[in-house]
């Protein structure tokens, strides 16, 4: 007896959408379900700047690109480490996801392509966004989803927790078991599966469990809570990326019960804030020059202090003078935040601030001292250019901030056609994974590559629904 479902997808964000899509057009029978009130996953949350090369938009602009210009970028930003082989699989099918994704009514606004800012720039202009962010792309992939339901070509099952998977003697996974809203379960056959349900970093004891840092902020998809992770285990796959942990350059949260929210970003950017602040480390240490040119090297720096913690150490007259520190905040709130924000300190003297902030006391006022010779003679040890004043003039101030990773880092191995493999490699049959569940160590390896990780999700889920529902024959 055939399967009741050709295809069922587990997760209703960028990945399980496009799959969704391009398998129902090939007449396959597609069932998605997803423990969600609605459809799109962590597109609703998140940016999603997407990259792809040699678009018909690049085009239209006169701009001279290829996916291998754009892979050998993707191989420079993270210093080698992205995996090759799904970097290369999604690099070199992205424009035409791009493209379709076009052709299906995205709102990419009027500047793009760029390069990107906020990490390393890619060489060539092919990133993009929507007005929205990835609310942008979940209404294109909702809207398509939707009219192939209308239409009884794709199925969809909201706040339905996949809970295990099924598989028959030979080892090949051919089901999924589901809990339904009021509670029961059914099991449900399928001649394949694709786990598409997102990471884990909307789970505190997940995200520390396969990081082993702790989850600082919370700004994930809450139903990302590496629920794939352990199905794709459970049947014997395993998880891979790691050791490729970054953070980002820090945010000031509102306190240090962690997850916590965020309170504002100070502003590392030198290109568009020059700094008059020293940064320092637990020990009262500067770590490295604050106006470093690479948001790579800025990031670098910061992972290996102690719990991805500094200081923005600063005096009164740089407290009047300067442009505000925090991004999108004026002179005013900054100075208010020092009377009531507990990651916010204010002090007479460099030692009491010390004591006050949790830095080390005499390496602090050291730090200090060592800074104002450096402003005197405009020579700095770790080669800071921009030194425009002495901290000096009390009181004195320290703003404490964070390193924080947003999305999960480790993710399901998977070979080059997305099939969840075991440690020696060989693939779990009928078992398929994209998107998040796959890992930005894998993904962007130990670095953030613009547009790596929804460009992807999105071209794998096309990919998958393209090749595991066979093109109907009409002979």
């Amino acid at each position: 007896m055939a399967p009741q479902w050709d295809l069922i997808i587990v997760g209703g964000g960028a990945a399980g959408l496009a799959a969704a899509v391009f398998a129902s057009d090939r007449g396959g029978k597609v069932l998605v379900i997803d423990s969600a009130e609605t459809l799109g996953g962590t597109l609703l949350v998140s940016h999603g700047q997407i990259s792809a090369a040699g678009t018909k938009l690049q085009a239209e602009k006169g701009i001279d690109d290829s996916p291998e210009k754009h892979y050998q970028d993707a191989l420079a930003i993270s210093r080698g480490t992205i995996d090759r082989d799904l970097a290369h699989l999604a690099i070199f099918n992205a424009a035409e996801t791009f493209d379709w994704l076009m052709d299906c009514g995205f709102d990419v606004m009027p500047d793009c392509p760029g390069t990107g800012s906020a990490h390393l720039p890619y060489s060539v202009p092919r990133y993009y966004w929507g007005e929205e962010r990835g609310a942008s792309i979940a209404k294109v992939l909702k809207q398509e989803v939707l009219k192939r339901q209308e239409r009884s070509a794709v199925t969809i099952r909201l706040s339905t927790e996949a809970i295990g998977l099924a598989a028959n003697g030979e080892d090949q996974v051919n089901g999924v078991i589901a809990r339904n809203p009021d509670g029961s379960e059914d099991e449900l056959e399928s001649a394949n599966v694709l786990l598409a349900c997102g990471g884990y970093a909307g789970d505190a004891k997940a995200f520390e469990e396969r990081n082993g840092v702790p989850l600082y902020v919370n700004t994930a998809y809450p139903f990302n809570k590496g629920t794939g992770l352990k199905l794709g285990e459970s049947v014997g796959g395993y998880v891979r990326g790691k050791e490729n942990y970054l953070c980002n350059s820090g945010w000031v949260l509102e306190g240090d019960a962690f997850p916590c929210e965020v309170t504002g970003r100070p502003s590392t950017y030198p290109e568009t804030r020059e700094p008059w602040e020293i940064w320092v480390n637990v020990h009262g240490r500067r770590y490295i020059r604050e106006d470093e040119p690479s948001v790579d090297v800025r990031e670098h720096a910061l992972l290996i202090q102690p719990n991805y913690r500094y200081w923005i150490v600063f005096d009164d007259a740089i407290l009047k003078e300067a442009p505000p520190v925090m991004i999108d905040w004026t002179k005013d709130q900054v100075a208010e935040a020092f009377e009531s924000h507990p990651m916010f300190y204010r002090a007479d003297t460099v030692v009491e601030l010390a004591r006050r902030s949790g830095t080390a006391e005499s390496s602090l006022e050291r730090t200090v001292e060592a800074y104002n010779a450096s402003v005197a003679m405009q020579n700095d040890p770790l080669g800071r250019m921009h030194m425009p004043k002495p901290i000096s003039s009390p009181p004195f101030y320290a703003i404490q901030c964070q390193g924080t990773a947003v999305t999960a880092t480790a993710g399901l191995a998977v070979d080059e056609e997305l099939r969840v493999i075991r440690k020696d490699g060989t693939p779990i049959k009928g078992l398929y994974a994209a998107g998040e569940i796959l890992g930005a160590g894998q993904l962007q390896g130990n670095a953030f590559v613009g547009g790596m990780m929804a460009m992807p999700s999105l071209t794998f889920g096309r990919l998958l629904g393209q090749s595991l529902i066979p093109m109907p024959s009409y002979s």
